[in-house]
């Protein structure tokens, strides 16, 4: 899959999902969001075993939501394992700035490759609104050094990002993607059942806020609104006939 703005490409095993709105820093539009969440459900029934997101140019991962777009960005939407299960590895490869929903899609990938000239930011309180996902962050990193990135907002360099555990790697810019294809050749040569159960066990653990439930929700709960058995049952009420459901 190939868009304006998502690029879909694969090398090997590998599916290399690529933020494309270079002009605008990455930033997460309604439009964006939706292609980035077909890349997620492409990747989650495709043969590839292993993702890496990434964005287009050296100035930004993503500069977050859009706040200058029309329609509201809805993070969870696609956030890979809240909008779209996906029980495969997925690697971020963050190359620039990474702010506000940025950092929430980093959260939910398993592995990090950032530059050290790259940063994370989350100014939401600065801006009036937030969507809640970035409290499971006191989940991944210590507490009092989350809270400090959330409530006062100064950025975050790669070097703290890997003192504190939020990244894997940091090296220089012109190696993340290859460090990051260096994680996946080696993941992609894996028993993928037991990558994905691995994965689905340690998404159990790791604790879940309110936010993250309610993604999960929504994205169950529209499964069952978009199934072939909710089609049916209306179409049964409205014919007074008994709903013939297939479970699909």
């Amino acid at each position: 899959m190939s868009s304006d703005l998502v690029i879909y490409e694969v090398k090997d095993r590998t599916a290399i999902i690529t933020l494309n709105r270079p002009n605008k820093l990455n930033a997460l539009s309604h439009e964006l969001g939706e292609e980035l969440r077909a890349a997620w459900q492409r990747f989650q029934a495709s043969d590839e075993r292993v993702a890496i997101i990434t964005g287009a140019g050296d100035r930004a991962f993503t500069a977050g939501a859009d706040l200058s777009a029309s329609v509201p960005v809805d993070i969870w939407r696609f956030t890979p394992g809240l909008g779209v299960d996906v029980d495969k590895p997925v690697i971020a490869a963050v190359n620039g700035w990474c702010i506000g929903g940025g950092v929430c899609i980093v959260e939910y990938c398993d592995l990090c490759v950032m530059a050290d000239t790259a940063k994370f930011s989350y100014p939401e309180a600065k801006v009036g609104v937030s969507g809640g996902l970035i409290a499971s962050m006191a989940a991944r990193i210590p507490h009092k050094i989350a809270m400090e990135f959330v409530l006062v907002g100064e950025e975050m360099t790669a070097q703290r990002a890997y003192e504190v555990g939020f990244v894997n790697k940091v090296v220089p810019q012109d190696q993340v993607m290859a460090e990051a294809l260096r994680y996946a050749e080696i993941l992609q040569d894996y028993a993928p059942l037991v990558l994905s159960t691995l994965k689905r066990f340690t998404g159990d653990v790791v604790n879940k806020g309110p936010s993250e439930h309610a993604g999960i929700a929504r994205r169950q709960t529209e499964l069952l609104r978009d199934s072939a058995d909710f089609a049916e049952g209306r179409a049964a009420f409205a014919e007074k006939r008994k709903p013939v459901f297939k479970g699909e």
